[in-house]
């Protein structure tokens, strides 16, 4: 048998929590593109406890999989019995290559002597509390910013390959932390099959349109900044529409209502919370258009879902997002008021406008795929494997 086929690969999957995030949905879709291709690896999926492991498995599709098995580890990533214990789990079930698919790792089995027993590759999807911690006042990150900045610097000088979602967070990492670009890999998200478009858009029966927003309620991204061009486009552009907001509720970051009563909007504003898979799909494809004002993001992917759902795009021209976004979408600056409501104003009232984003985005999400993105890890755990 070719030694190759007998290196086992880690994948740290305990960053797939019940509520999924974006980093959620980059894990599952990464090990489902693994058991697809196959390839010359064996994996060995950590996950927190057996109710996590029975949803990877089915959401993953890895249900029969022979080169894949799963370790129950009952720590969070960043617990200090966890990072022993993983350091000490690695190293029992001969684990060559571990991935971490979000920034944290186990600190004791990557000495800062090189090279390691075990390789380690991270992800760092962004860097925005270094970068600017204005953005995230109310972290943990942020307000323990010095062990935040040691940690990251840490993981960079140990980590054997980094991969990351765009050229610009790219960019902030060989800045702040240092990084030679050798030693970064830019792997962009996809969008999964199941986004695609629906059938007609609940607006064409008389309703008002929709402008919809995914994601979290932080600073950076701009919600209560959207709120304003919302009340704008209603109250001065005369567009009969309403804001519905997609994402968990966030007690600490209370200033997109707070801006909606002060404007006389809140009645107009829906708030969806958390959506399942299906339900998020079928917002996309109802909706007749995507918002997506942040002054930071690491990648973007509400931007491409919606594309590929048939939905057009207003979004900002911070970070990645022109990177993603392409000539796809309306881009304006995340705090031009005016120009992001006549924007939505034109998506919304011109079919021409919309016509033309619905094709472009349809497009541009195609560029995208979780195929491509699992292809670089693969590569990236052969080269550290070699």
């Amino acid at each position: 048998m070719n030694p190759v086929q007998e290196k086992r690969v880690a994948v740290d999957a305990r960053w797939v929590f019940r509520e999924l995030s974006g980093i959620g949905r980059y894990t599952l879709e990464l090990l489902k593109q693994l058991g697809e291709i196959g390839g010359a690896f064996r994996y060995l999926v950590l996950v927190r406890d057996g109710e996590r492991r029975a949803f990877v498995e089915r959401e993953a599709g890895l249900a029969g999989k022979a080169n894949f098995e799963f370790a129950e580890l009952p720590y969070g990533p960043f617990s200090l019995r966890g990072q022993f214990a993983a350091a000490r789990l690695l190293r029992e079930r001969d684990v060559a290559v571990y991935h971490s698919t979000n920034f944290m790792v186990p600190l004791p089995a990557f000495p800062r002597r090189k090279p390691h027993a075990i390789r380690c590759i991270c992800n760092v999807h962004d860097l925005i509390p270094l970068v600017h911690p204005e953005f995230t006042p109310k972290a943990l990150k942020t307000r323990f910013f010095p062990v935040y900045r040691g940690l990251m610097h840490e993981i960079a000088r140990r980590a054997d390959a980094v991969a990351t979602g765009s050229e610009s967070a790219k960019r902030d990492i060989v800045s702040w932390l240092g990084v030679p670009e050798a030693r970064i890999a830019v792997a962009p998200d996809g969008v999964d099959g199941r986004y695609g478009p629906g059938g007609e858009k609940p607006s064409a029966r008389g309703g008002p349109k929709t402008v919809l927003y995914v994601g979290r309620s932080d600073p950076y991204k701009n919600l209560p900044g959207l709120v304003e061009v919302f009340a704008r486009l209603v109250r001065e552009g005369g567009v009969a529409a309403r804001l519905r907001i997609v994402g968990s509720p966030d007690a600490r970051y209370p200033e997109a209502g707070e801006t909606a009563r002060r404007l006389g909007v809140a009645d107009r504003v829906e708030w969806a919370g958390y959506l399942d898979d299906a339900q998020l799909v079928r917002v996309y494809q109802d909706a007749d258009a995507l918002a997506l004002l942040s002054r930071y993001e690491g990648f973007g992917l509400p931007v491409l879902e919606a594309m590929a759902c048939g939905t057009p795009v207003v979004c900002s021209n911070a970070a990645s997002l022109p990177e993603v976004a392409g000539a796809a979408a309306r881009i304006v600056a995340p705090d031009d008021v005016a120009g992001a409501a006549a924007a939505l104003q034109d998506v919304l009232t011109d079919p021409a406008e919309a016509a033309r984003l619905r094709a472009a985005g349809l497009e541009q999400a195609k560029r995208f795929s979780w195929r491509a993105a699992a292809e670089t890890m693969l590569r990236l755990y052969g080269e550290a494997s070699a």
